[in-house]
């Protein structure tokens, strides 16, 4: 049993499972790792899609798509900053507050929910309830 296990696996290789897909044989011998055993079946139905058979499961794989520019394009390109690295266009600090300022946890605008006083600690800020100073095992 082991060998054909053996066998199976070298036969999946060849057939393009890569190798980071494929469970060691023992995995199945000793019935231990269902799921790296599932993950590889799962990966060989995807390459047979992959080369055309109609397999019930797993997922087609990407074909490569080679693309060969011009020499001026590509120089063209290192002058361009992408979209993908965002902008900073029509950026402020509008509604920034300045470091250490207090954060409120209401909307001042709306007036509503607005603490009873200085104060009232929302849940949101924790609580120092059952705190203590008291350590363990003082040094003398």
């Amino acid at each position: 049993q082991l060998e054909n296990i053996g066998n199976f696996l070298a036969a999946i290789r060849r057939y393009g499972v890569k190798p980071h897909d494929i469970f060691e044989a023992n995995d199945l011998f000793e019935n231990s790792n269902h799921t790296q055993v599932q993950s590889a079946l799962m990966a060989l139905a995807s390459q047979a899609k992959t080369k055309g058979n109609n397999v019930g499961l797993g997922v087609k794989y990407a074909e490569k798509q080679q693309r060969h520019f011009q020499p001026e394009k590509l120089r063209e390109g290192r002058s361009i900053i992408g979209l993908q690295m965002g902008t900073n266009k029509f950026a402020s600090q509008q509604g920034m507050t300045a470091y250490g300022t207090r954060r409120h946890l209401y909307d001042p605008k709306l007036g509503t929910d607005q603490p009873l006083d200085q104060a009232t600690i929302s849940l949101q800020m924790g609580t120092n309830k059952g705190a203590s100073q008291v350590t363990w095992g003082h040094p003398g």
